[in-house]
């Protein structure tokens, strides 16, 4: 499982989350304590949204914790809207087109969690993707096919119906030709203004995700794992949830996957 982090608010320096706190993600990278696996070292990488639609990018192999131009990006970038990953890879290989985020136009992409049984149906998911999006597939993840497929969903236009119906053709996939665990996701995405998450699976182990406000940063980090062992006012978020977070405000509502062709 790999671990990642996202903020929205007054634009801050991305070290504020990624290298800063006593556990901040590049510490995760290294000691993760919500996950059966603690280390998180094939690859890890940023989407940060400035003053263009479209989010910066940078994404690498090497583990977070051992890369200086990671340290010196993050006390430099300043951003109201940014998303970071650390990866632990569930069998595909490391690689940079591997790693997170994911972007596409002005949409960014990133998942922490697993489709059972990926290798059995990937040519399927394949199969999912619409010729449109199609050209975006550079690497071999589910992660990513599921945020193609989703874009051919209309995430533009319904962000959470279209994810309802993408990870419910994945789901589909997973129980008639993967393995368990089916699915287990949590998933941060943004078009640049508005931040989304998910949380969800199929057993009742989806993994971490957690919420909170801060004064002092006037904005909302939404975590795999609480950045502060002394802030006591993390809010995890439900299984089985979707969120949104925009201007300060955050809205959850229930999040239950149904296969395309029945949503139809």
């Amino acid at each position: 499982m790999c671990r990642w982090a996202a903020y929205m608010g007054k634009p801050i320096f991305l070290e504020e989350i990624v290298s800063r706190p006593a556990h901040s993600l590049i510490r995760q990278s290294q000691g993760a304590t919500r996950c059966q696996t603690p280390v998180n070292a094939d690859g890890f990488g940023l989407a940060w949204y400035g003053e263009r639609p479209e989010p910066g990018l940078y994404r690498d192999v090497m583990p977070a914790w051992s890369d200086p131009n990671l340290r010196s990006l993050v006390c430099q970038v300043r951003s109201g809207l940014f998303m970071a990953h650390v990866r632990a890879s569930t069998g595909t290989a490391t690689s940079r087109n591997n790693c997170h985020p994911f972007v596409v136009g002005s949409w960014s992409f990133m998942h922490n969690g697993q489709f059972g049984g990926y290798d059995g149906f990937r040519r399927d998911a394949e199969l999912l993707i619409p010729d449109a999006f199609y050209s975006h597939r550079m690497g071999a993840t589910d992660s990513e096919a599921l945020f193609l497929i989703a874009l051919g969903e209309g995430l533009a236009d319904d962000p959470k119906g279209a994810m309802t119906r993408a990870v419910g053709r994945m789901a589909e996939l997973a129980l008639r030709r993967g393995s368990t665990p089916h699915v287990r996701a949590t998933c941060a995405f943004s078009d640049g203004r508005t931040l989304y998450a998910l949380r969800y699976a199929s057993d009742d182990q989806a993994p971490t995700l957690f919420h909170r406000w801060s004064d002092s940063r006037q904005g909302r980090a939404v975590v795999s794992e609480p950045l502060e062992t002394d802030e006591g006012d993390w809010q995890e978020v439900p299984q089985g949830s979707f969120c949104s977070f925009s201007a300060g405000e955050v809205a959850i509502s229930d999040f239950t996957p149904v296969n395309a062709a029945r949503a139809a």
